[in-house]
């Protein structure tokens, strides 16, 4: 304790109280004056979002390429991944609904009445002009996931096309040589942490433009829009609550585990990630944990890593109750249709959503390219959660490690790949099998 640095320095190195900081200011010149906080979106709010757009075609393919090439093991480890990749899509599928569901309970954006038009005008025109005759369908847009060239997909955030390279190129290279193989992984790895790097450091100026967005927001649309915002933080808190508790709960339950045990065990592995914002942080604590409580190398091995590009299911959560928070917040009427084109097309680019912070805000906004026409929710929408982005960062990523936790420890069970004795007696003495 004597060696801790003093509070206010924690404080002033965290990106959370800056980000704070920052909120409150926009919040006083928007009051203050608002003319003039409306104009300084485009030196604040604009930069930053075309920054992260550049990064979403790049973190998602790397990330959706490492990880079907670490499915690799269903060759060794046939059973359990299987049945990981079952557990992964019924979940997070489940978690996509929630989001919905808990978006159209609580209305969260009703009542805000945002005009599109102080968007962007070129997506304006995008929006506006749709031929309603030519409505892009869940179909069309699956097929239009292959691109033209390899080049445009990353400079626009075309997510589906990303992903549909990604996909094609990682089937290749399950073919290819295992020495060759290895090489190319070990590159793409080396890559993929200089991306995150990018994208952590970029996240640093997450508190300017989050001033640029409150300030934009209260000088635009006034004080009203302060409540909504808070509502949702609720909302998005009340869901992952009733997944995590609720879903998750009910199903260590029927295995005979205690959900608030076990969420105790890993405690300070929640802590950690709430503290960076990033479930990957404690990636291999985790996973040690894990292993020494009982559970099976090989299980860990496979459904921890895999686990944080296909089953981020409060990133799920957080995405499809963003779509429809966006849709009421802009007065966008979505139809039966609309809701099942969210969740497929969520179903594919959540796939590319990794644990790190910001990433499933830039996933979002790629989202909402994919939507296109179909769901006619323009992409500069997502200016408007930035001041609230950080903190639900911090309740995804925890709920994110909670989620793969937990589906490692079902996959243990279900393929009988767990020492019980040894995993009762961790869950009753959790400071015995601490690793951080």
């Amino acid at each position: 304790m004597e060696n801790s640095p003093p509070l206010y320095k924690k404080l002033f190195t965290s990106l959370a109280f800056w980000v704070i900081i920052g909120l409150i200011l926009g919040i006083c010149l928007g009051a203050i004056s608002p003319h003039h906080a409306s104009n300084f979106k485009p030196y604040t709010i604009d930069p930053f979002i075309k920054s992260l757009k550049l990064l979403v075609g790049p973190i998602i393919f790397l990330t959706i390429i490492t990880g079907i090439i670490g499915l690799e093991s269903l060759k060794t480890l046939g059973s359990i991944g299987i049945k990981s990749f079952l557990y992964f899509e019924f979940f997070s599928t489940i978690a996509l609904v929630i989001g919905v569901c808990f978006g159209e309970i609580f209305t969260p954006g009703s009542g805000l009445h945002f005009a599109i038009d102080t968007l962007d005008s070129s997506l304006v025109d995008k929006y506006t002009h749709v031929d309603t005759e030519n409505i892009s369908s869940v179909s069309h847009i699956l097929l239009s996931a292959i691109p033209k060239d390899p080049i445009t997909p990353f400079l626009h955030a075309q997510t589906l096309q990303v992903l549909f390279m990604a996909i094609v190129i990682a089937i290749l290279l399950l073919f290819a040589p295992k020495n060759w193989r290895i090489k190319v992984i070990d590159f793409l790895n080396i890559l993929q942490k200089f991306f995150f790097k990018i994208l952590i450091l970029l996240m640093y100026f997450s508190p300017i433009a989050t001033f640029g967005a409150m300030a934009f927001l209260i000088g635009k649309f006034g004080f009203e829009s302060i409540y909504n915002m808070l509502f949702l933080l609720f909302v998005m808190l009340l869901a992952c609550g009733f997944f995590i508790f609720g879903v998750l709960g009910i199903l260590c339950y029927f295995a005979k585990v205690n959900i608030f045990k076990f969420l105790r065990l890993i405690g300070q592995e929640i802590l950690m990630v709430f503290a960076t914002s990033s479930s990957e942080s404690v990636l291999a604590p985790l996973m040690k944990k894990l292993e020494i409580s009982g559970i099976n190398r090989a299980v860990t091995g496979l459904v921890i890593p895999t686990g944080y590009s296909f089953n981020l299911d409060c990133t799920n959560i957080y995405m499809a109750l963003s779509v429809i928070f966006l849709a009421q917040a802009f007065d966008i009427p979505l139809s039966l249709e609309h809701y099942i084109e969210i969740v497929v097309i969520l179903m594919i680019t959540s796939k590319g959503a990794v644990g790190v912070t910001g990433s499933g805000f830039i996933v979002l906004a790629g989202t909402l390219q994919a939507l296109g026409t179909g769901a006619g929710i323009p992409a500069a929408c997502v200016v408007v959660l930035l001041g609230v982005d950080k903190f639900m960062s911090e309740i995804r990523a925890c709920g994110n490690l909670c989620g793969n936790a937990v589906a490692c420890l079902i996959v243990a069970i279900w393929d009988k790949k767990i020492n019980k004795k040894e995993f009762y007696r961790a869950l009753e003495n959790p400071k015995e099998y601490q690793v951080l």
